[in-house]
């Protein structure tokens, strides 16, 4: 009987699982939650979104709008309910969490290929069954022992942090307001403005807070999510010209009105009851939290459904021990898939995990498993992350950089429109042969 072995139930493994089994591959799919938690997760559903509730531009010309158009031309599944469970986000692609980790869980449980088995793992047996682990960024310590002997390898960290979320009906629309920058789009922010003496009060708040110790003294925070405070310790200016940029925001009712700076806060549910604080990932304390969100105009009496926290995530050296097809370098039938590869973010583990799952199922129909080219942004992110010649690996999101460049004339060289429309173009293009 064919059959595959999945190893954690996030994104990645989700999204394997589904493909499999939408294929007539029968999968023994393991979750270690709820018995064993990770101090992030909140619920024990499946593919639970932890640090934020979107999943960036849908615009192809995008790198992360590419990565999305080519999961759906690939066969995957989450991204499709994704977009069914969405919430007003203006061009990005925002989901209700709840919404979203549900309908995976009951797609999942529901599936007659699909075994669902609520245990942790924390060694892969010794047999023959094809198996990918895809224990993410949160893998209990005793799987993490397990794959660094498995790998001769030592894990590397580093520090993630998630953003704090209020209640809606806590906010003063005295003071806030909705709308999208340049007012593109529908006006689906909650912005709350300052003028400088409360952007300094603020300030000063947030660099003197007390935060959380950290104890692995080795990590390192990703620099695509960085906390705060760490953003603020840059300089009393950098949150101003980062995620509290005050430009391309108008209060309606008072048009004229320049703001110093503004916090904004994106739709989190479906019902549009939560709210969380853009670009304020936060290791502080949670008094701490409350007394900084409460100095904020229009925040003042929030009440807060969640504090932000900080986790150590661990990602394995892909580029030792990892093939482009995602399958380990000592041993063919082990793949590894998800944020525990090295790429960064909700569609690169989802995507990563729907390689996986085509790559399983090929390997068990007796196929020419997938190699992605670095023309598309999943064989670009794939490349990446097995390339043997870094000297210094760190995880990665989907972006242009990374992407084989191509010959193009000099007005499209120089409009990078018309360059990411190119480039997007021929991944698909290449996407859609392979997919056929």
């Amino acid at each position: 009987m064919e059959k595959v072995r999945v190893i954690g139930a996030g994104l990645a493994g989700s999204e394997a699982a589904l493909y499999l089994a939408k294929n007539g591959i029968t999968v023994d799919l393991y979750e270690m939650r709820p018995n064993v938690e990770t101090g992030a997760h909140k619920t024990s559903d499946l593919a639970e979104f932890v640090c934020s509730n979107s999943l960036g531009s849908t615009d192809i010309t995008s790198a992360s709008g590419l990565l999305k158009e080519e999961m759906k031309r690939l066969g995957g599944t989450l991204i499709n309910i994704a977009f069914e469970k969405c919430v007003p986000s203006g061009k990005s692609l925002s989901v209700d969490r709840c919404g979203f980790s549900r309908e995976v869980t009951k797609l999942i449980s529901e599936n007659e290929y699909i075994n669902l088995i609520r245990e942790e793992v924390i060694e892969i047996p010794n047999d023959d069954v094809l198996t990918i682990i895809s224990t993410g960024p949160l893998t209990s310590p005793k799987m993490c022992e397990f794959v660094k002997k498995m790998t001769r390898e030592e894990n590397f960290h580093f520090f993630d942090a998630i953003a704090p979320i209020v209640e809606k009906e806590s906010i003063d629309f005295n003071k806030a307001f909705y709308a999208s920058r340049w007012q593109k789009g529908d006006a689906d922010f909650i912005n709350c403005p300052m003028q400088k003496e409360e952007y300094e009060n603020f300030y000063n708040i947030l660099t003197t807070a007390e935060k959380i110790e950290l104890k692995d003294f080795e990590a390192k925070f990703f620099e695509g999510c960085l906390p705060v405070e760490v953003l603020a310790s840059r300089g009393v200016d950098t949150l101003r010209y980062g995620p509290m940029k005050p430009v391309g925001l108008r209060d309606e009712r008072y048009p004229d009105r320049k703001f110093y700076a503004v916090v904004q806060l994106r739709q989190d549910d479906k019902k549009a009851s939560l709210y969380n604080l853009v670009g304020f990932q936060t290791n502080l304390k949670w008094g701490e939290q409350k007394r900084l969100i409460e100095s904020i105009p229009g925040l003042e009496n929030a009440k807060i459904a969640r504090y932000g926290v900080m986790h150590a995530n661990s990602f394995i050296n892909s580029p030792k021990i990892l093939k482009p097809t995602l399958q380990t370098q000592n041993n063919e039938k082990i793949f590894f898939a998800g944020q525990i590869t090295g790429v960064e973010g909700y569609n690169e583990s989802m995507a990563t995990g729907l390689l996986a799952g085509i790559n399983a199922k090929r390997y068990l129909k007796g196929e020419e498993l997938l190699e992605l080219q670095d023309i598309s942004m999943l064989g670009a992110l794939t490349q990446y992350i097995t390339f043997k010649e870094h000297k210094n690996f760190q995880p990665v999101n989907s972006n242009w950089g990374i992407v084989k460049e191509a010959e193009l004339d000099r007005k499209t060289r120089k409009n990078k429109e018309l360059k990411n429309a190119y480039l997007a173009k021929r991944s698909l293009e290449y996407i859609d042969l392979i997919a056929k």
